[in-house]
């Protein structure tokens, strides 16, 4: 086909859901969105506010909590307004920007993982060493390497799909993706497969590579260790954190295989939401939480609150004639 689609609205083909669970599905999107938010917000405010927390290990969760927001915040909104929607579109601009942010934020997951691995790596198996290698000039670089390497990765795959002429309207997913894009066009996607598999295939070698490679070390150093307490509390952390891991993993293959194999919509849906909800609500809690200085400051904050709403109940109770 030589036809060229040049409207700058496209149709979202979204999910296919029974009208009887449409609000439910509204509702606990809501919900598991308002979660995110309230939990990685929080642990950021904390962090920026507490100048004790302003520390390799914290500064890194910060990046895993603001990559986070920024995900599900590009995607979720939109999906609850296409699904109560009866006729869901999109401008083209934001569709490509909405394929950009949501593959930045895909990317940047194994990016500032490898760099929290090697961080937990330096910590538990070079522990006296661990604050003259995770210095702020080093932790800055890591920072800046990470959301470099996920923005080039992305903008290369995104500039290729920009460039195509659309003959095409529909995007056959629930939000905008990179491969969506391509799927508007009818000329030869030759080049842009290929583009898109060499750098899937780097980016997902070096994060493999790299989880594993750490988390072996960090085991063996565990094992040769005598402290049976440090290093049953090392193992539980590095065994809650490679099992996230392994969940981003696999759904983000279930993604790619999806739409290489044109597997439904519905599945491909799916494992995008197990990629953005379940890591974006269980990261505060397995990274943040079970560190026990980040705990001892979230239970102040919470004890400091309660007592000021208790002292402002007192205050403003009415007294007896």
């Amino acid at each position: 086909m030589n036809v060229t689609y040049n409207s700058p609205t496209l149709l979202i083909q979204g999910v296919d859901i029974p009208h009887r669970f449409i609000y439910p599905a509204f509702a606990l999107l809501l919900v598991a969105y308002l979660i995110i938010l309230t939990t990685n917000i929080g642990v950021m405010l904390l962090i920026l506010m507490d100048r004790s927390l302003q520390q390799p290990m914290y500064l890194l969760f910060f990046n895993l909590s603001f990559n986070d927001v920024l995900g599900n915040t590009v995607v979720l909104p939109r999906m609850m307004l296409d699904i109560v929607s009866t006729n869901p579109s999109i401008s083209y601009s934001w569709c490509v920007s909405q394929a950009f942010f949501s593959h930045t934020y895909g990317t940047s997951c194994h990016t500032v993982m490898m760099i929290m691995a090697f961080d937990r790596y330096v910590a538990i198996c070079h522990p006296l060493r661990y604050t003259s290698i995770m210095s702020p000039t080093m932790v800055a670089r890591l920072t800046v390497s990470a959301w470099s390497a996920a923005i080039t990765l992305v903008s290369i795959s995104l500039g290729l799909a920009v460039r195509l002429k659309r003959c095409r309207s529909i995007i056959p997913n629930a939000f905008c993706d990179i491969a969506s894009l391509y799927k508007l066009s009818c000329q030869d996607l030759s080049i842009n497969n290929i583009t898109g598999l060499i750098t899937t295939v780097i980016l997902h070698g070096l994060s493999i590579t790299s989880v594993a490679f750490t988390y072996f070390r960090i085991l063996v150093s565990c094992v040769s260790k005598k402290n049976k307490e440090l290093n049953r509390k090392a193992i539980q952390t590095c065994a809650s954190h490679l099992v996230l891991y392994l969940i981003m993993l696999w759904s983000g293959f279930l993604i790619l295989i999806s739409h290489r194999l044109q597997i439904h919509n519905s599945y491909r849906t799916l494992a995008a939401l197990l990629f953005l909800i379940i890591p974006a609500n269980m990261n505060p809690i397995i990274y943040a939480i079970q560190t026990k200085e980040l705990r001892t400051k979230i239970v102040q904050k919470v004890q400091k609150v309660t007592q000021l709403q208790e002292l402002n109940n007192v205050a403003f109770k009415p007294t007896a004639a």
